[in-house]
């Protein structure tokens, strides 16, 4: 075993509806560059992170699930680092980031972390009723309710499922931007130092005028508040030029600029590798 041994962890299939096939192939090529830096690299399935293992010199992940996020925390605090780390892909669990953003003043979505047997006033419709952890992982994890009764419903669906707690959210309109970041570091205008908006294919966009260098501004605040180093998430531009977050993710699949982001990831994980003891 070489002195530069590494994990590298893909996300649960179940974890990535739609991008099974990107989220396994920018890790993928993360790998590579790795290796081209002299690193020797498994890749695992969560499934296949065990107490058994080698101690790898550091571990770069895309899972999400809790139980393995507390396996690889324990190796966190032995001193092994983790791009990202694990407590912060959990500070990603919508409950949690929802407190995080509101201590560092992010600019977010309003939320309101409910239970999901609650028969409280929805408030104002329409709405958006999400699972309050993790991030859309099947029908009925995200759902647009125009009534009180398709919030109910919604909200049922949810606890027939064992998830207790949802966020509601209101339905904001305007222009839905997408966007990747990799790093703390802040580049001149105050946003991250590698980063890249784009709008969404599927949807009509209104163009509605916004400032690019406040977007970056606001998602590196965002990352810093949850602690990530790899990231990606939505936003909207209203009419007016509001810039309004919707979600951060750990790690996404980077589809658009996955050899250009695989390489800067490659980067930054080395130089967060480079200070571990072999």
């Amino acid at each position: 075993m070489s002195d530069g041994y590494c994990w590298g962890i893909f996300r649960e299939r179940e974890h990535s509806p739609g991008r099974e096939n990107d989220d396994t192939e920018i890790l993928r090529l993360t790998g590579k560059h790795l290796e081209a830096r002299g690193f020797q690299v498994t890749l695992k399935t969560a499934d296949e992170v065990g107490a058994g293992d080698p101690r790898p010199l550091g571990v770069f992940l895309m899972c999400e699930r809790l139980e393995i996020l507390d396996r690889l925390h324990a190796l966190e605090v032995c001193g092994v680092p983790h791009v990202n780390s694990p407590r912060a892909v959990l500070n990603t669990y919508r409950d949690r980031m929802i407190a995080h953003f509101s201590e560092a003043n992010v600019p977010f979505i309003d939320s309101r972390v409910v239970s999901t047997d609650a028969s409280d006033d929805v408030g104002a419709l329409p709405v958006w009723v999400k699972r309050g952890d993790v991030h859309n992982t099947q029908a009925g994890d995200v759902t647009f309710a125009s009534t009180r009764e398709g919030v109910a419903e919604a909200l049922d669906g949810l606890s027939a499922r064992g998830i207790r707690r949802a966020v509601i959210q209101p339905n904001v309109e305007g222009d839905l931007v997408k966007f990747y970041g990799i790093g703390a570091a802040a580049w001149p205008d105050g946003g991250p130092a590698w980063f890249r908006w784009f709008y969404h294919n599927d949807l009509p966009v209104a163009g509605h005028p916004f400032d690019p260098a406040k977007l970056g501004r606001a998602v590196r605040r965002a990352a810093l508040a949850l602690g990530l180093d790899v990231y990606g998430g939505d936003a909207i531009v209203t009419p007016a030029g509001q810039l309004v977050l919707l979600d951060v993710n750990a790690w996404p699949s980077f589809a658009l600029y996955r050899e250009e982001a695989a390489e800067r990831i490659a980067a930054h994980v080395a130089l967060r590798f480079a200070g571990a003891a072999p």
